[in-house]
């Protein structure tokens, strides 16, 4: 996953306003007491911060990966 297919996600599952304000504010222990923005900034893998982000909020496997029908799901580590 890239850092624009991240952000693409974000947008998708949470809606561009609350994600933008979700992964801003929303401190995550898994990530290192870090928000999704602090850790992809500090070079966290962005599939490694969307996993946590979307494991801290529930969402469901199946909603994880957006709108587009061709994106594959990568694996969480």
């Amino acid at each position: 996953m890239r850092y624009r297919e991240f952000w693409q996600l974000v947008d998708e599952v949470f809606g561009r306003a609350y994600g933008r304000t979700l992964a801003s504010d929303q401190v995550l222990d898994a990530l290192g007491s870090r928000t999704a923005a602090q850790a992809v900034e500090d070079g966290v893998e962005p599939r490694v911060v969307w996993h946590a982000l979307c494991d801290a909020m529930d969402v469901p496997e199946p909603e994880r990966w957006g709108t587009d029908a061709h994106r594959q799901a990568p694996p969480a580590r």
